[in-house]
């Protein structure tokens, strides 16, 4: 069947397909024109060649593939494969957010949901939500980079999840096995000798000064020797005195062997993932703009870019900064209003990245550490607050080096305090601030207040004096370090 339909004008009319993904029944179209008039809706059709190439014939007439605007919500990761084919056709692709798509099915039908209203309701979208149209030019999940910091991500948590179960099965041991292993329980040594068996102490003293020296040294590099068996030898003995029978050694060991095996298998694939981010980086970003900005290194700044995507797409600095959830919320009307907590929306790896990136700028970059010392101090913020800031802060100024194609210059930076005095054992050279400032919870610095006693301390200083001035850098006679 075909058909053409044609504008008062006489060209061609542009045609919104409107796609309601499935899983695993068929998916379901609807075609409307610019005007939001139907064309067809309903059409059933599943994640093959043939099926798409079927319902490309569905078009009408004489349709230019620039004309075509494919509508759909990134349901799981079954819209990689049908977006791909789309843009291969020369067809625009839109992804919408599905709550922005439940609140507009609910406003016109409430109480009803159906594959087809909703295929409808996308076709439609464009004149009801014109501005939210983004078109989507990546692959999302199906991108490696993306897909493998995703991945060390989630095994990284698994790791941190297994270690404190293992310490907790260690502390019914006693805390001198914890004490002689180290707190550290992710070195290979000690999740070695537990995944061989030995927090049994019945099989600790089975096995000898001798031979657990052995296999300590072997295991450790030599950094573990006679010295450290005699020690686990006397904690077996306190383990033994402290449950006098009482506790199954045995099956506590299996079950301490478990979780530090599961711990070594993580931490293996975590050095794989890590040499393959480590290729994946290199061809993304030859001329290391993201790993010369401050408290950027290799793997934070490929979790940036892998879940950051392109940053041009953003059509502004601020867009970017609220894509990373770092920034207030806020809630107004009329004369009322206050901002309140990260928004925290956006992609959760970019912005935990952002911030450990941000934790570590702050210690070494003059501006960035001035920026988190007002925070602190004047502003009364919490760490953690102060942080956010911080870390939007560090964003910008990356994404704003990578659209220019230049590295982060620490002399930029530098450039506004090149008049102060620089301080003798600071970790950057020229570092107008001593190193306690750079650290939470410094003696120069008053501890945090909760955020409702620093609002209304802020509010009853407001009403007794005029507002101070805008903090600057210059140095007070406090902070005298020359």
């Amino acid at each position: 069947m075909s058909m053409v339909v044609e504008t008062r004008e006489g060209g061609l009319m542009q045609v919104r397909l409107g796609i309601d993904i499935a899983c695993r029944a068929p998916h379901q179209a609807s075609l409307a024109d610019e005007s939001g008039a139907f064309i067809w809706t309903g059409r059933r059709f599943r994640t093959a060649a043939k099926d798409l190439e079927g319902l490309w014939a569905l078009l009408p007439e004489g349709t230019e593939p620039t004309d075509v605007t494919v509508i759909m919500e990134p349901t799981r990761n079954a819209w990689v494969p049908l977006a791909a084919w789309f843009r291969r056709r020369g067809a625009r692709v839109i992804l919408v957010p599905p709550e922005q798509s439940a609140d507009l099915r609910a406003y016109y039908s409430k109480h009803t949901k159906t594959d087809r209203l909703d295929s409808r309701l996308l076709a439609r979208l464009p004149l009801l939500h014109p501005d939210g149209l983004h078109e989507e030019q990546g692959l999302g999940p199906g991108h490696p980079l993306r897909r493998a910091t995703r991945m060390r991500q989630t095994i990284v948590k698994r790791r941190s999840a297994t270690l404190a179960r293992l310490d907790a099965l260690l502390e019914i041991l006693g805390p001198g096995w914890v004490r002689a292993l180290g707190s550290d329980l992710a070195n290979k040594t000690p999740l070695r000798l537990l995944a061989a068996g030995y927090a049994c102490p019945h099989t600790v003293k089975r096995l000898g000064r001798a031979r657990l020296t052995r296999f300590l040294y072997r295991h450790s590099r030599g950094a573990w020797g006679e010295e450290k068996a005699e020690e686990l030898l006397q904690v077996a003995e306190d383990t033994l005195e402290l449950w006098a029978g009482e506790l199954d050694f045995g099956d506590l060991a299996d079950d301490i062997a478990v979780e530090a095996r599961l711990t070594l298998a993580l931490t293996e694939e975590i050095k794989e993932l890590d040499e393959r981010i480590g290729v994946l980086f290199a061809k993304a970003d030859p001329t290391g703009v993201l790993i010369s900005a401050p408290g950027v290194g290799a793997v934070i700044g490929a979790q940036i870019l892998g879940r950051l995507g392109d940053p041009s797409r953003f059509r502004s600095l601020a867009g970017l900064r609220s894509f990373s959830g770092l920034v207030p919320s806020l809630d107004a009307s009329g004369l009322k209003g206050q901002h309140g907590g990260p928004t925290k929306r956006g992609d959760a790896c970019l912005r935990e990245a952002i911030f450990m990136a941000a934790d570590h700028a702050r210690r070494i970059d003059p501006t960035l550490a001035a920026r988190y010392h007002r925070l602190m101090v004047s502003a009364g913020k919490h760490h953690t607050s102060a942080l956010c800031h911080v870390a939007a802060t560090l964003l910008t100024r990356v994404v704003t080096c990578w659209r220019r194609g230049s590295a982060t210059s620490s002399g930029t930076s530098m450039g506004i305090l090149s008049g102060l005095p620089r301080a003798s054992g600071s970790s950057m050279s020229g570092t107008p601030f001593p190193p306690s400032f750079a650290t939470h919870g410094s003696a120069g610095m008053r501890p945090p207040q909760r955020a409702g006693r620093a609002n209304e301390a802020r509010s009853r200083r407001a009403l007794r004096r005029p507002a101070r001035p805008g903090y600057t850098l210059r140095p007070s006679r406090g902070l005298d370090i020359a």
